[in-house]
């Protein structure tokens, strides 16, 4: 079964920076993606960004385009998302998320509670 370990987050003041990473472990696939989604209080869950963790191609909401960067480094199984000039608005739970097959190609359109595999979530909160 996928476990995925977080770690990052927290509080910080618009226009600042958080990175957050997100280990995987129990599964030898060779084709699967990695990424974030985040919830806010009384929104629906939405992909944040997205990367495939054999030929990486990022993908981003637009939402976060130009400021989130997503990384991967396969030796440790691990992505990151590196969260800068962040707003407000971009207050929520951000879980990371593994996928494979048509689910990484619908990361943004398609949210798949029952068919993802999630982390436990962590609260990244932007003062303003």
């Amino acid at each position: 079964q996928v476990q995925l370990q977080e770690s990052g987050g927290g509080a910080v003041q618009a226009g600042g920076s958080l990175r957050l990473s997100c280990t995987a472990s129990g599964y030898t696939y060779s084709s699967v993606c990695m990424g974030w989604f985040r919830q806010a209080p009384g929104k629906e869950r939405e992909g944040v960004a997205r990367i495939y963790t054999d030929i990486g191609n990022p993908d981003y909401a637009d939402s976060v385009k130009g400021r989130f960067t997503i990384s991967k480094d396969n030796a440790k199984n691990t992505v990151y998302l590196q969260m800068n000039s962040l707003k407000p608005e971009d207050s929520a739970v951000y879980y990371c998320a593994w996928r494979r097959g048509l689910l990484c190609t619908n990361w943004f359109t398609y949210t798949a509670l029952d068919a993802t595999n999630w982390g436990r979530g962590t609260q990244v909160t932007v003062s303003s």
